[in-house]
């Protein structure tokens, strides 16, 4: 077989030929996985506006990887012994490292398009926290997905790769044409420079880096350029943080007047205050902690595909935060703020894993003369959750799903209606106030709806489009996020027939949103930003004890237990983010710190505003969240720079918290 001419001319050095196709081979398998997610992904649905930028950035990306790989297969070779058209060993040694890179490859691109089917997010550093949980994590996986299908998809994938890998190193061999000394020289010095300009990435005088692409405007443009292989490496660097001191007195008269606390204790760096008790009947506190319950999923903004109405008819009669936001997406990191009351702004690891700062004061603890409870479906082992309630709640009483009489449906315990059940037959007992947090967990892959519900819970299948139209991926999970529904229907039909009912307060908020295309529900900005992730129901439930009312006030996780100390009339201490929201003298000043840990972003929602800076290369972005319009040129600067000074506010104050909110001494 004769080639005349392009990369297989006999006229080129056989080594630039074999390097050449060889990278050839590569970009087809990059390319092909970024058009996959781009095909198939409800999350990228709709998105038409600057995708070529996406793509191009996404293609420079790739070409930076292959860039490093040309460098490699340019000098390596110049070892005699490692040269494979000189000794069939150094042949071997190529086929066998270049099959290890196919094999490599193809898992993570097939781990990330699973990963991004998940979390509507690229493989990334993130993921190896799911390490010390990995056999819960397995299995998750395991009754998930089809692992058996997907390992031998990727076995096919590598050996079509790696047979086209040692197809093209064997038609490179069979040249025999030689190349004068000069003209391979110059080939050579050519293709170095290419291969260093795409490891550079831009001609100019910075590099491109991972970051850039958070400067599309669109987190989902963001997203479709990644290649997942930088995405990981370059997300396991910048992930240490530690608080610093002369940053937290800088922003400090800002967070403390904000708070309420003493701005003249300054020195000390205190945001200690204690709020009296008003109260004296002791009410009692369910706190549900409700996975994954995305605000644009649910039927309270007029989901078409009504997937809550029962929720929302609790809602209807109960107080209800409609602009309620997790500083995290993530279950760990949302029942830490919500206990602790600081956003978790760690990125190595979660803060319930760290054990320099697992030591926390809980406005809990306030609730003197309560029994304390903890319900989870399965185990409370998983990120050191188990820790971080033991060694910070006094008395607490763990119960998990070795507790209960209920069988196991999967990876996450018992179903969630018998959580529920089983949490009623211990509270209906108790003869002294309890304060009791209740984890769900079954809105969760593997979206597992029980045998024993099937008759009483009807699913239902709607088509693909609308299915995406509206927020969801899968039928299977608009199923699950609808048994939620059904769950806290149980529950509260069954509590509504207990003496402890009438005086309890519930409260249910989400431990954290999904991202997602959330259309025309709301404003474009919430999508291309990713608000969806953050964006959850509040409410507070108790007909006996509070008036109904809906409000639109900005407010957060960490919001949740003064409010319920406020409620329940108690006197607490509090040192750190949380504020009584039913007991404020002003509600426009009320600002709410997310942060995406994947993608390090910290960002606040204030007034009507939502500000992201980003911290790998200081991009920022400011958007409407009321509509689609631009904000206007001459109050951007303005805005921003208010939205900004919020921003590292919480994130500076938020770091020098998690060291420094020890519980007290003594008791």
């Amino acid at each position: 077989m004769q080639y005349q001419q392009g990369i297989l001319s006999t006229k080129m050095n056989k080594k630039i030929r074999w390097i050449l196709l060889t990278l050839l081979v590569y970009f087809f398998v990059m390319t092909a996985g970024r058009l996959f997610l781009l095909f198939t992904s409800g999350y990228l649905h709709g998105i038409n506006k600057n995708i070529f930028n996406a793509l191009w950035l996404g293609t420079r990306y790739d070409l930076r990887e292959l860039g490093i790989l040309t460098v490699l297969m340019l000098f390596i070779p110049l070892i005699p012994f490692l040269d494979p058209f000189k000794t069939s060993s150094a042949k071997k040694f190529w086929i066998g490292l270049l099959s290890l890179l196919s094999v490599l490859v193809v898992f993570m691109y097939v781990i990330d398009a699973l990963h991004f089917d998940y979390l509507a997010q690229r493989l990334n550093a993130s993921i190896m926290n799911f390490i010390p949980e990995g056999s819960t994590s397995a299995l998750m996986v395991w009754q998930t997905y089809p692992v058996i299908k997907i390992l031998l998809l990727i076995t096919l994938l590598s050996t079509v790769i790696i047979f086209f890998i040692k197809r093209v190193l064997k038609i490179t061999g069979r040249q025999t044409a030689t190349v004068n000394k000069r003209s391979n020289i110059v080939t050579h010095v050519i293709l170095f420079l290419l291969a260093a300009l795409c490891v550079f990435g831009r001609i100019g005088q910075y590099p491109l880096r991972w970051s850039d692409a958070f400067e599309l405007g669109d987190s989902r443009l963001s997203q479709l350029a990644l290649n997942p292989i930088q995405s990981f490496f370059s997300s396991m660097s910048f992930r240490h943080v530690s608080y610093d001191e002369n940053a937290s007195r800088k922003y400090y008269p800002m967070l403390a007047s904000y708070l309420g606390a003493d701005t003249t204790s300054a020195r000390s760096l205190s945001f200690m205050r204690t709020v009296a008790g008003t109260g004296t009947n002791k009410p009692n506190v369910v706190l549900v902690i409700c996975e994954s319950f995305s605000a644009y999923k649910s039927s309270m903004w007029g989901n078409p595909l009504n997937t809550t109405p029962y929720f929302s008819s609790l809602c209807d009669n109960g107080i209800f935060f409609e602009r309620c936001f997790t500083p995290h997406f993530g279950t760990a990191r949302g029942v830490w703020a919500t206990i602790t009351g600081i956003p978790d702004v760690l990125l190595d690891k979660t803060a319930s894993r760290d054990p320099l700062i697992v030591d926390q004061h809980t406005i809990m603890n306030d609730f003197a003369g309560y029994e304390k409870d903890y319900f989870i479906g399965g185990s409370t082992s998983w990120a050191n959750i188990k820790g971080v309630l033991n060694n910070n709640i006094d008395g607490i009483t763990i119960h998990e799903q070795d507790n209960y009489n209920a069988k196991k449906v999967d990876v996450w315990g018992i179903s969630d209606k018998n959580l529920f059940l089983q949490a009623n037959e211990v509270l209906r007992n108790k003869t002294t106030p309890f304060f009791t947090i209740i984890q769900t967990s079954d809105n969760h892959r593997p979206y597992t709806i029980p045998k024993e519900d099937r008759d009483a819970f009807k699913t239902v299948h709607y088509p693909a489009d609308s299915l995406i139209r509206y927020g969801f991926q899968s039928n299977d999970e608009l199923n699950a996020f609808r048994y939620t529904d059904f769950c806290f229907r149980t529950f509260m039909e069954t509590a509504k027939k207990e003496k402890y009912f009438n005086n309890t307060i519930f409260i249910f908020i989400g431990d954290h949103g999904i991202r997602g295309n959330a259309g025309n529900m709301f404003p474009k900005a919430w999508t291309d930003n990713a608000l969806t992730c953050f964006h959850v129901p509040l409410l507070f439930y108790a007909p006996a004890l509070l008036q109904h009312g809906r409000h639109s006030m900005i407010c957060s996780q960490v919001d949740v237990l003064p409010t319920i100390a406020g409620i329940a009339g108690i006197s607490y201490t509090n040192a750190t983010m949380g504020r009584d929201l039913l007991h404020l003298k002003d509600t426009t000043s009320n600002v709410a710190f997310c942060m995406d840990h994947d993608i390090r972003n910290i960002s606040v929602v204030h007034g009507s505003y939502f500000f992201q800076h980003q911290l790998m290369n200081n991009q920022e972005t400011l958007v409407s969240l009321n509509d689609n319009k631009p904000i206007p040129a001459e109050q951007y600067k303005t805005i921003s720079d208010e939205m900004r000074t919020l921003t590292m506010g919480f994130f500076e104050i938020s770091k020098y918290m998690l060291f420094n909110n020890a519980k007290p001494t003594h008791k």
